[in-house]
């Protein structure tokens, strides 16, 4: 997950697992990329009920892309039946600032009317990618807590065992 593909042209899913220490504790991404096709709509409420976090990734040189955000945030939370659940929006490809549609500011407008974190990255250049992954798995981190207090120190096999199963719009 450390290169750029300039020629990426998505089939139905891309996944990627990847071992990564956060803040001090081991962590596992399991990563699915469904690049928001429209096509495989019926595909996308089984990613979002297996999901544990998500990053809602728009194009800021794309505006259609903007616009579709608030849809999926609100179809993860239907089938989540959730009124909040761990996710990121990312505006991406922020080094193509000549090319861009959707400003930084309306950006942090969405972020803050969907009560989310806001980020902008560029995977070309490799900017806030990781960071992106690591800020998700704090705040899934932190939403498990909320939802279910940590129980006296787990066993050695439950910690190996838990990962974040994140999923990319």
């Amino acid at each position: 997950m450390s290169y750029f593909v300039t020629d990426y042209d998505p089939t139905i899913e891309d996944s990627y697992t990847k071992q990564c220490v956060i803040d001090d504790r081991a962590a596992r991404l399991d990563i699915l990329d469904t690049a928001g096709q429209e096509e495989f709509g019926a595909m996308r409420e089984q990613y979002m009920r297996t999901g544990e976090g998500f990053l809602l990734v728009f194009s800021v040189t794309d505006r259609g892309s903007f616009e579709e955000i608030y849809k999926f945030q609100r179809q993860i939370l239907r089938v989540k039946d959730r009124d909040e659940f761990p996710m990121i929006l990312i505006g991406n490809k922020a080094d193509l600032d000549h090319q861009r549609q959707v400003t930084q500011e309306e950006g942090q407008q969405l972020a803050r009317q969907l009560k989310v974190t806001y980020m902008e990255a560029s995977a070309k250049i490799r900017m806030n990618v990781d960071q992106a992954f690591h800020e998700l798995v704090r705040v899934i981190r932190k939403f498990q807590e909320q939802e279910c207090p940590p129980s006296p120190e787990p066993t050695r096999k439950e910690k190996d065992k838990k990962g974040c199963h994140c999923v990319i719009f």
